[in-house]
């Protein structure tokens, strides 16, 4: 083997350790320090033979003004921190009288002093927001459906960001998204 082949070969070799040294061992390092800030939450519903999963990162309020600054007002939010938030659904459901098809969606919101739409989106991203400028990577033509819902405020100050499914009237479903003083419920139904 000639000395420019040995050379170029130790350098590709340099380059695979490199590589290899940085996803075994820097880059759970990254994750997990990323992590503790906004940590991953993992929560499943079921209702009978109804299997609904979310997934998603909870932000701290860390004494911040949440809603109208953290979160801009009118613009899309990537509902969490970290990797855009998923929800996924085994049935058809019906939210404000709209079907949403049985599969995985990421999660959106437009959060408003009143309201919130909430964005279900057939598309996966592989993370929340775009590095260069930090606004959410959702993209409008790849939207399921999207629904109002009316923002409630909480007596309590809630400091971790949560979304939850919880029981409603007459088998019924509420996707509750929560944080700082503000409640924001959506009702849902097996279609």
């Amino acid at each position: 083997m000639s000395r420019p082949a040995k050379f170029i070969l130790w350098i590709v070799g340099v380059i695979v350790a490199l590589g290899l040294i940085f996803f075994l061992v820097v880059g759970p390092i990254l994750k997990k320090n990323t992590k503790k800030h906004s940590p991953e939450q993992q929560i499943t519903y079921t209702q009978g033979d109804l299997v609904i999963d979310l997934f998603y990162s909870s932000p701290g309020k860390k004494g911040r003004a949440i809603f109208g600054e953290l979160v801009p007002y009118g613009e899309v939010w990537r509902t969490g921190a970290n990797e855009a938030t998923t929800f996924t659904t085994n049935k058809d459901l019906l939210i404000d009288g709209k079907t949403l098809e049985a599969g995985t969606y990421t999660l959106w919101t437009i959060p408003r002093e009143d309201s919130w739409s909430v964005i279900f989106n057939r598309k996966m991203y592989s993370w929340g927001v775009r590095w260069q400028d930090s606004k959410a990577m959702r993209e409008a033509e790849h939207d399921a459906l999207v629904v109002d819902a009316t923002v409630s405020e909480s007596i309590s100050v809630q400091e971790d960001f949560s979304i939850n499914v919880i029981e409603g009237e007459n088998g019924t479903m509420v996707l509750l998204f929560s944080w700082d003083q503000v409640v924001v419920p959506l009702q849902m139904q097996v279609k």
